[in-house]
């Protein structure tokens, strides 16, 4: 790999973004893509593209034909994230369910007597308030968001963030009812209606969950499944 390859992709994994090294099996050149461009020895036509796109959306590496050329697509993914809004009993079972599931687990909650290590042995707790946390989380679109607080002061300010955001899943805990005040709320603040469609709630997929490790398993598996069905850019967009 030729030096200036090497430190664009030594640069883009440590600003944590999606990018693919390419190498042409034919005549050895190699690119590196990230957001849709490519640097390096050879162009890529929108076909290629596409591949490594789908390549980099499934977090694999492998051979693809691309007309008449055979390319090896090498993917670097930085790690998937999920950020807990909320240190309530469901973000207890949810946190351990993530971190199995090969996810980056931060717990976001100004409440000290809910967010202490005792609770979350092992996960990120991050005790600011929640809108200024997300903005220093710099959310990507390998990053879900769920708020569990059921605490408009709380909740709210993480979907401001959260929804004009690249997360590729946004969920919120609530009734129907709950969540028809907060769509309210959020039509007053300016939010459009593509924006606030983004949010899945009520959270979780309908499997009939009761107790809270029944809920954060619910929602684990909506989340597994908005990733696998939508490409992150589509979800960004929507």
């Amino acid at each position: 790999m030729k030096n200036d390859l090497l430190q664009r992709l030594v640069k883009a994994r440590a600003e944590k973004r999606p990018v693919a090294l390419v190498t042409d099996l034919g005549s050895g050149l190699q690119t590196l893509v990230h957001d849709d461009v490519d640097h390096g020895g050879f162009g890529l036509d929108d076909d290629a593209k596409a591949e490594v796109r789908r390549f980099l959306r499934e977090d694999r590496s492998g051979i693809v034909e691309v007309g008449d050329s055979q390319l090896f697509i090498h993917s670097f993914n930085p790690p998937l994230r999920i950020i807990i809004v909320g240190a309530v009993h469901i973000a207890q079972a949810l946190a351990p369910i993530a971190s199995l599931a090969g996810y980056d687990v931060v717990v976001v909650d100004p409440r000290r007597a809910f967010a202490t290590d005792d609770r979350f042995p092992g996960i990120t707790m991050n005790g600011e308030w929640p809108d200024d946390a997300l903005k220093e989380l710099n959310i990507d679109s390998r990053t879900a968001v769920v708020t569990l607080t059921h605490d408009p002061k709380l909740d709210d300010p993480a979907l401001h963030v959260a929804l004009r955001s690249k997360a590729f899943y946004v969920g919120s805990l609530g009734s129907r009812k709950t969540h028809g005040k907060r769509v309210d709320r959020l039509r007053e603040d300016g939010f459009t209606e593509s924006e606030i469609g983004r949010i899945h709630a009520p959270v979780g997929l309908s499997i009939g969950a009761v107790s809270p490790a029944e809920i954060a398993l619910s929602i684990m598996a909506q989340i597994t499944h908005v990733l696998h069905r939508d490409p992150p850019d589509k979800a960004a967009a929507a």
